[in-house]
């Protein structure tokens, strides 16, 4: 008996920009994901410089934030996931940046 196993293709990111209110991920597949930047604090925390120093990491599976210690991967976008982190650490972050 055989099985059919198939290998799942991973996605990459090519570029990002934002609107106003929201995060846009152009795909090396030609699809546009655009989520809510609400669904990332430090992002919607993050001002225009901060947002614009980007990296894609992962061979573009994910894109990281150095500045806001942030970092996304293309799969949780194409999910619909937004992000994990606690309350607790977001505040811990805020806190952190008031002295900046």
């Amino acid at each position: 008996m055989s099985t059919l196993t198939t290998e799942k293709e991973i996605t990459r990111a090519l570029k990002i920009s934002f609107t106003d209110d929201s995060l846009v991920v152009e795909l090396e597949d030609g699809r546009t994901v655009m989520v809510p930047i609400s669904w990332f604090p430090r992002l919607q925390d993050g001002n225009q410089k901060e947002r614009s120093n980007w990296r894609l990491i992962g061979r573009g599976e994910g894109i990281h934030w150095p500045d806001l210690d942030e970092d996304i991967s293309v799969d949780n976008l194409l999910s619909g996931q937004p992000s994990g982190e606690s309350q607790r650490s977001l505040k811990k972050w805020l806190e952190s940046r008031k002295g900046k």
